[in-house]
């Protein structure tokens, strides 16, 4: 694993046994971590919930985190009329293709758009944006 960083904050708890660097031995249960929230209704630790896993930030293995996100944002799962059979009925993996895509986009989108501002302040210093490919631009 090369990057493990674990969300924090209030309702949160991560349980794991893990630090960034670690390797996962080929023998090791796959679960590296639980990752628990709570609050004062469903609603609120759902919430907690989506925010924690996109505070989690993992790289070097692959992880469920993109379905547990998927789950926590389905109406079904939100409402509590689901059963046993929920992976089968809505779960498709390339729904989760389809959403990092998205993702991508927009902070690509958000970036070039930062990034086309006369000036971009970086540490508290203003820097003049002097590029060219500003002129090739793709228009979005």
């Amino acid at each position: 694993m090369q990057t493990y960083s674990t969300p924090k904050g209030n309702g949160v708890r991560v349980d794991d046994g893990f630090e960034q660097g670690m390797e996962i031995p080929i023998y090791y249960d796959p679960m590296i971590a639980k990752l628990i929230t709570y609050g004062k209704d469903r609603e609120e630790a759902i919430e907690r919930m989506v925010r924690a896993i996109e505070e989690y930030d993992i790289t070097g293995i692959e992880t469920t985190l993109g379905f547990g996100k998927f789950v926590m944002q389905h109406e079904a799962f939100k409402t509590g009329k689901f059963d046993t059979h929920f992976v089968g009925k809505y779960f498709k993996p390339e729904s989760l293709k389809v959403q990092d895509e998205t993702e991508a986009l927009i902070a690509a989108v958000i970036a070039a758009k930062l990034f086309d501002k006369k000036e971009v302040k970086l540490g508290g210093a203003a820097v003049k944006n002097s590029s060219d490919w500003r002129k090739n631009r793709l228009k979005y």
